[in-house]
């Protein structure tokens, strides 16, 4: 009888492991919140038992020891022997995320068991052994008695670091902060100096912290880079000062950059409801069936068959339209997968800076693209780090305004057209425009604030390197942050606006495509060419005459559209196609905004609306700027995307040179 390959299974088992500690931690929140219902109590049993004895089974047994103690507590509350104190939720939330830790460093092939998770298995021991809710200083004096003396950093900046904002020498000097810093720079990937790009990052650092800091401290250090480098804290152990038995030898501290990526293995795939499959088989069947009728045509047609044809190659389309609609419904998910990631994040921030929040979820089952929920989460979590820190009071001053003493902050989704928008709403203090024009001031940005509306001053916290913060801490005021959520907004295609009154609060609008697969476009004709403009980034199409439109120094060319001068880019020009027509009067301009930017892009004719498939040009060929991507009309031709954002950056940077 041959052995079963348990390894086949693993994948499975960590998609189910993190669904239960999804649900422990919802359950566990509600717990906190003085929720009094048996069922929560039981939902995180069965999570911790199911996890353990899946560990168990496929061999990962420091999972298996480790939630085999939260067990043990958590039996000790059900069945009535400790109260839910919060003392008992507060370890178990740490405990969950340790066990996220620990799965992911099990899929990676690496030791689970870290001198953290044995620190924390040993204060849930003295949790469990010791009868009562135990204490920090408890915990401690049970896990072995180390101390750190010192890190040792290993930070490689990938080669995009630069462009999101970040500064290593500022870092640098956060972590000198410390304590005493030794740095030493790996310049092995510096290319020749006529190969380098200024806006690259080729540099890697080795540093040293002779402090005995706590991680959390320098890890706050590198929030803000947090999956655009590899990160390895391997802590200095000064020598024990009494020496205790442990369970298990603790490994190093696992690279950052590992745990990362096994956390978001279960992004690989998707879970979809029998429902939909069975309507894709359905759709799949019908279109069997109709092409068996169109096949008895492929011999040739006569006139009394001509109505059969017209009717087969109308079911053929109709068909075709639902297996589309079937297929994209199988990539849409429930923004509720972002959202749920909230209470948690919302309930530490405001006990970190003692305010009192209350999050209010609003249309968690709004459903959007898979690709586009995997890559909006990093901007919503900036915005409610920032909603908390800046925009949210502390109680004594909520009061002091007539407020009441908590916050609201609002995480809403909604249809909007063909879109999905996302708002991120708190009744705080608002943005001080004051200060925002005189920070404005004083990096350069603008000469003055005199005659600028309130929507343009708030417009500005989106430049890059932006912030009024006072002092730095390891949640907001680095500079980064707001200008790398339009940026990451305005790569899915969608647009973020703000509204702010000071005193009242403020409110971040985030519109979305619903999917980056499938897009509506306006086609234009370049020469021979065929061009494909999103619809979502249009403003407008017009026919400019000749005495609307000024050359500017340097043979550029702007064009008066509503009391605004906007740049023409001339299509055929960045693309070096043969545009037919050269005159401005004789084609038609297409205004677009991208990164909150206008300009007018010129082409020979518009075609008409259709919706794209996008097929990726980077993975078929190579990239190339100002394209997103290609897709094939309805005659079999390709026609190329084009990328507003690029073709918007490109202008921005002749007017700069």
């Amino acid at each position: 009888m041959s052995k079963v390959d348990l390894a086949q299974f693993h994948k499975a088992f960590h998609e189910e492991s993190l669904d239960g500690l999804d649900a422990m931690e919802q359950a566990l929140l509600a717990l906190d919140e003085g929720a009094d219902d048996p069922e929560l109590i039981n939902v995180v049993f069965r999570a911790a038992h199911s996890i353990k004895g899946g560990a168990a089974t496929f061999g990962f047994t420091d999972v298996a020891a480790f939630t085999h103690v939260a067990e043990n507590l958590m039996d000790e509350v059900r069945s009535g022997r400790r109260p839910m104190e919060k003392a008992v939720v507060e370890l178990l939330l740490r405990s969950g995320d340790t066990v996220r830790d620990m799965l992911a460093l099990s899929m990676a092939g690496q030791p689970a068991a870290t001198a953290e998770s044995q620190a924390l298995l040993a204060e849930l021991s003295a949790m469990v052994s010791g009868g009562g809710a135990a204490t920090p200083a408890a915990a401690k004096a049970a896990a072995p008695a180390e101390s750190i003396e010192g890190w040792d950093i290993a930070f490689r900046p990938f080669d995009y670091l630069l462009k999101t904002g970040n500064d290593p020498a500022r870092m640098f000097r956060e972590l000198g902060a410390l304590g005493p810093l030794r740095v030493e720079c790996d310049a092995g990937k510096l290319p020749a100096l006529a190969d380098m790009d200024a806006s690259s990052s080729y540099l890697g650092w080795t540093l040293h912290l002779d402090a005995g800091a706590k991680r959390a401290a320098v890890e706050g250090v590198f929030d803000w880079v947090d999956g655009d480098c590899d990160l390895t804290l391997t802590p200095r152990i000064a020598a024990p000062v009494a020496a205790a038995p442990v369970a298990a030898p603790a490994a190093p501290a696992a690279p950052r950059a590992v745990r990362d990526v096994a956390t978001n293995s279960e992004a690989s795939s998707v879970r979809v409801g029998i429902e939909k499959i069975d309507t894709l088989i359905n759709l799949v069947g019908e279109l069997v069936i109709t092409q068996s009728m169109l096949s008895q045509f492929q011999d040739g047609v006569d006139a009394s068959q001509l109505e059969m044809l017209r009717h087969g190659l109308a079911q053929l389309g109709r068909h075709t339209r639902e297996l589309q609609e079937s297929v994209m419904s199988i990539r849409m998910l429930p923004i509720s997968t972002v959202f749920n990631r909230f209470p948690r994040l919302v309930r530490d921030l405001a006990q970190k800076l003692d305010k009192k929040v209350v999050l209010d979820l609003r249309g968690e089952t709004t459903e959007l693209d898979k690709t586009v929920l995997e890559k909006i989460g990093d901007p919503l979590v900036h915005l409610v780090r920032n909603a908390i820190d800046h925009g949210l009071e502390v109680p004594a001053k909520r009061l002091a305004a007539g407020k009441g003493d908590t916050g609201t902050l609002r995480m809403e989704a909604f249809h909007r057209g063909g879109s999905i928008v996302v708002e991120v709403a708190d009744d705080g203090a608002g943005l001080n425009r004051d200060a925002i024009v005189a920070k404005a001031v004083q990096r350069g940005i603008i000469a003055s604030g005199d005659g600028m509306s309130d929507d343009a001053v708030a417009d500005l916290i989106f430049e890059a390197g932006f912030s009024t913060a006072a002092a730095t801490t390891d949640l907001s005021g680095r500079g980064v942050g707001m200008d790398v959520v339009r940026r990451n907004v305005m790569d899915l295609g969608g647009t973020v606006g703000i509204r702010s009154t000071q005193g009242s609060g403020t409110t971040f609008t985030i519109t979305l495509p619903l999917t980056l697969a499938i897009i509506d476009g306006l086609t234009a004709a370049v020469g021979e060419e065929t061009y494909i403009v999103p619809l979502v980034s249009i403003v407008e199409s017009v026919q400019v005459k000749p005495d609307a439109v000024r050359s500017v120094v340097g043979g550029g060319e702007l064009f008066r559209f509503r009391d605004q001068w906007l740049p023409i880019v001339r299509l055929f020009d960045v693309f070096g196609c043969d545009g037919r027509r050269r005159a401005i009067d004789e084609g038609i301009v297409i205004v677009v905004e991208g990164e909150g930017t206008r300009i007018g892009l010129f082409v020979d004719e518009l075609i008409g609306q259709q919706q794209a498939v996008v097929k990726s040009l980077e993975a078929n060929y190579r990239r190339v700027v100002g394209i997103s991507g290609a897709t094939i009309l309805a005659d079999g031709s390709v026609a190329l995307i084009a990328d507003v954002t690029g073709l918007v950056r490109m202008q921005g940077r002749r007017k700069a040179a």
